[in-house]
């Protein structure tokens, strides 16, 4: 007769094995580098709006480190928690503790901030960006101001969900007002989307991997109950002639309502294919 302990012994070695076999399966299925990937968040928010995607990231194997970046309303980052040596995928889930700040030069200066903090802890010379609402301008905004600084770590990816580039429904925008021409120019341009016009010129040459999330809550708006479509797409008249790649991809139905886009499996699906998936 097998003992207790025997019995023992062999459960926890097929626990082992079929530990090992998913562990081997996200080795071969996700990237296998060091390049951390940030995620920010949208205007009166918290990095607890990040953290459905980047658990999904987690569950799926992606990663299995997660830390977080504070940063003041002076600007001083604080890291919370540790990145180990040779990590794979490590996320960074950034929290803007003046969370309704709007002067999108300082919030670009804020993620400038985090990634310094990060250069120097970790010496990382690479990284991927994912923004939601407001986070899109302080990503923006600091590829306006200093994506020509080749001091800083490089941007490999960029994933913008619901970007509020040239208007924001019910202060600048009205359902179905702004239209874009063909080439993506929007119709009617704020003040806002005059200055990202830089990016024209500025944006890195053929060195970024975008992908352009937004929702459509499919209710006649073309918007996602606070960005218009047509706002969230005016991301490709500023980029995507510069960008290595370019791709958008609409979320259609109640889960695609502003801030449920960052809560939708859909989105995250995506966000782990492309970010991460060899």
């Amino acid at each position: 007769m097998i003992g207790y302990g025997s019995v023992l012994v062999i459960v926890f070695a097929l626990i082992g094995i079929a530990f090992w076999r998913e562990q081997s399966r996200a080795n071969t299925q996700y990237s296998q580098t060091v390049t951390p990937t940030l995620f920010l968040h949208g205007w009166g928010s918290s990095y607890h709006a990040e953290e459905q995607m980047t658990n999904a990231a987690k569950k799926a194997g992606v990663t299995q480190t997660i830390i977080r970046a504070d940063v003041s309303r002076q600007g001083k980052v604080t890291l919370i928690g540790e990145i180990p040596a040779r990590t794979k995928n490590p996320i960074v889930e950034v929290s803007f503790l003046d969370n309704r700040n709007a002067h999108y030069h300082t919030d670009g200066r804020w993620l400038r901030n985090v990634l310094v903090t990060l250069q120097h802890r970790y010496q990382i010379t690479k990284f991927n960006v994912v923004g939601h609402s407001m986070g899109n301008m302080a990503i923006a905004y600091y590829l306006l101001d200093y994506a020509r600084d080749k001091q800083l770590p490089q941007l490999q990816k960029q994933v913008d969900i619901d970007g509020h580039y040239n208007g924001i429904l019910g202060i600048n925008d009205e359902p179905n007002r702004m239209k874009l021409h063909k080439n993506g120019l929007p119709t009617v341009i704020d003040a806002d989307y005059k200055e990202l016009l830089g990016l024209r010129t500025k944006y890195p040459w053929h060195q970024v991997a975008v992908l352009n999330i937004y929702g459509d809550k499919n209710d006649g708006t073309h918007a996602d109950g606070d960005v218009s479509n047509a706002s969230s797409q005016s991301l490709r008249y500023l980029i995507a002639k510069r960008a290595k790649s370019y791709q958008e991809k609409k979320i259609v139905g109640p889960k695609a309502q502003h801030s449920q886009l960052h809560e939708n499996p859909e989105v995250d699906r995506l966000l782990i294919d492309f970010l991460w998936k060899n």
